[in-house]
């Protein structure tokens, strides 16, 4: 029997490739709204970071959301997510 394959996403912060399922999603929706994608099913663009807050300070230091996302990110999603890696842990 074929073994399915597992996929793999880079996290931002980080620069590491890691299982789809333990990285956090962020998603810019067709609307143009930057918001958290818990289950990872969102239509969008999406962007990839691991539930560490290292990565997290890393990847908002860097820019690489705005980037990933081409737009701007707003200052409360931050915050979103540092409350969601809280709670994961």
């Amino acid at each position: 029997m074929r073994q399915r394959k597992i996929p793999k996403r880079t996290c931002l912060g980080c620069r590491e490739p890691r299982e789809k399922k333990a990285l956090i999603r962020v998603v810019r929706t067709p609307e143009g709204s930057v918001e958290l994608d818990p289950i990872g099913k969102k239509p969008g663009r999406g962007a990839y970071i691991c539930p560490d807050t290292d990565c997290l300070e890393q990847a908002v230091k860097r820019r690489q959301l705005e980037r990933a996302l081409q737009c701007s990110i707003p200052v409360t999603l931050k915050d979103e997510l540092e409350k969601h890696l809280h709670e994961r842990r």
